[in-house]
């Protein structure tokens, strides 16, 4: 049995065939079918349930591609597959998002599971948005994303980038070098992400001029932040006297996003996590939103899905 899909143009060809039909062979792979290309035409063969599925992935790709996005890479496509083989569906296709903003290499930046569309929605509809959940499920990268975006639309006038950095406890004065040299290991995530978002000379600037400014979460008590994106990542760390001291920086037409995952702190046992006790105490107040993020929306190499799984069922 056969299905032929048409291609309509041959860069829509090469966006979905992935450097060196790499794209190809892995739903050849997984899905046990034979692709052939000829020409504007891909015929799918093999059984009647596996073309289904196989064709059902092409031409979810394809609404991708048609929308705007330049390639598929092989982790979004390692996620679509391990949904479509277990009957699950990722975004809708009316509902595909074409980014948030290009990356500094040209490459869309935006939602690729519902859990990170309903955290995208949240973070533009509510000011104080906790984005909860596993390593490599995109909640400080999206998180990122829009911060710039908003920057870029006059939204905001500045950035603030936070984390604790409680691994330095009352040893941060012993270590060599500046302030700036002591803490910068603890903030590099946070620069990685900004980096991958904007030009190198416009984030020096910016930070130079305090459009951008990243620094430690103690930097920001007795400040009343307005017109900012705040994002505080790693808040799994963060005390409760934390927490609380951070949420109520926030001053007018201001915006924060809160990440965290609450199986990795590091704060001493005798010390509540604040992120805990957050969820609790305000789970009930309007233009509050929690997002909760679970292995399936990690869009990391297809081996740290699995690891995450195994994790979860082990607890």
């Amino acid at each position: 049995m056969d299905k032929i899909i048409r291609f309509q143009s041959q860069k829509e060809t090469q966006g979905l065939l992935g450097a060196h039909d790499a794209n190809l062979k892995s739903i050849e792979r997984e899905f046990k079918v034979k692709l052939t290309l000829r020409g504007e035409h891909l015929k799918i063969s093999g059984s009647a349930a596996n073309i289904k599925k196989a064709s059902q992935l092409v031409e979810y790709l394809l609404v991708g591609l048609r929308s705007g996005s330049t390639e598929i890479g092989q982790t979004d496509l390692a996620y679509l597959i391990s949904n479509l083989k277990k009957g699950k569906k990722s975004l809708q296709l009316e509902q595909l998002d074409t980014g948030i903003i290009r990356s500094c290499a040209g490459k869309q930046i935006g939602p690729k599971t519902i859990g990170q569309r309903d955290y995208v929605e949240a973070i533009q509809k509510h000011d104080i948005v906790f984005g909860i959940g596993p390593a490599g499920t995109g909640k400080t990268y999206l998180a990122m994303a829009c911060a710039v975006e908003a920057l870029k639309k006059q939204e905001v006038r500045r950035i603030i980038l936070t984390r604790p950095a409680i691994e330095a406890g009352e040893s941060l004065g012993f270590l060599p070098g500046d302030l700036e040299a002591k803490i910068s290991p603890y903030l590099r995530p946070l620069y990685d992400a900004l980096y991958d978002m904007m030009e190198a000379a416009r984030i020096e600037k910016y930070i130079e001029t305090g459009i951008i400014e990243v620094a430690p979460l103690a930097y920001m008590r007795g400040r009343t932040l307005n017109d900012a994106f705040i994002i505080l990542d790693e808040a799994q760390n963060c005390t409760a006297e934390q927490m609380k001291m951070f949420l109520t920086r926030l001053g007018f037409d201001s915006k924060a996003v809160i990440t965290g995952d609450i199986t990795q702190s590091d704060l001493p046992g005798a010390k509540p996590i604040g992120l805990l006790q957050a969820q609790e105490i305000l789970k009930e107040i309007g233009g509050i939103k929690f997002i909760y993020f679970s292995g399936s929306d990690v869009v990391r190499h297809s081996l740290v899905q699995r690891i995450i799984q195994a994790y979860e069922k082990a607890v």
